[in-house]
């Protein structure tokens, strides 16, 4: 497999969502610093170090450097404007789409890595709903939802499904995400967690 350079960007079958996949580049994003930065520009959108500072809890010093390295991978960039730590930052793609191959064990131990720091901060937001649910008004309390279900899928079944509800999760709304003026008032930003996996291995052993 050939190296990505760290300003190529590839993008997957959502137009819009960046491939993620090679280790050197994976590993420039697995840091809890630069995870934190990319979650609070997808929520807040274009910040400055000293903003995402107050944001994430680091100093601005140590916003901007890790801001720079982003950009050094394309997984950030200037908006235009300001100066030093208070020129504001963007992202230049809709989401990222985290993988690796499976003949390379260094790019597979970073997609893990990473894998492991989004994903705790999402259960961890997650908990924080649920701890705070009460505070909330009636009709968001009964809005969100926390369901499970079971189904018998073959492995492709599984992979058009997630392809379906993707497509809806990253298009539906979409233009709200980039343009706070067609937001409707009252809205939030809500978070949607999607989850699917065997819950048994495989007939023989996975041979």
């Amino acid at each position: 497999m050939s190296e990505q350079q760290p300003n190529e960007k590839r993008q997957s079958s959502v137009d819009g969502l960046r491939q993620v996949n090679d280790a050197r580049t994976l590993k420039a994003l697995a840091h809890p610093v630069r995870v934190a930065l990319m979650e609070a520009l997808s929520v807040e959108g274009p910040i400055t170090a000293t903003q995402a500072g107050e944001l994430i809890g680091e100093s601005p010093t140590t916003c901007s450097f890790h801001l720079r390295q982003l950009a050094k991978y394309g997984f950030v960039e200037e908006a235009g404007g300001g100066k030093g730590r208070s020129r504001p930052w963007r992202l230049p793609h809709r989401g990222l789409n985290i993988s690796s191959d499976d003949d390379d064990p260094e790019a597979a131990v970073a997609a893990g890595t990473l894998a492991r720091l989004w994903r705790e901060n999402q259960l961890r937001r997650l908990e924080h709903w649920r701890d705070t649910r009460s505070s909330y008004p009636r009709e968001w309390r009964n809005a969100a939802t926390h369901s499970e279900s079971l189904m018998w899928l073959t492995s492709e079944e599984l992979k058009e499904l997630n392809e379906e509800l993707l497509e809806i999760l990253m298009t539906r709304f979409e233009e709200r995400r980039t343009d706070p003026s067609l937001r409707p008032e009252g809205s939030l930003p809500v978070e949607t967690l999607l989850f699917n996996y065997p819950v048994s291995p495989p007939h023989g052993g996975g041979q």
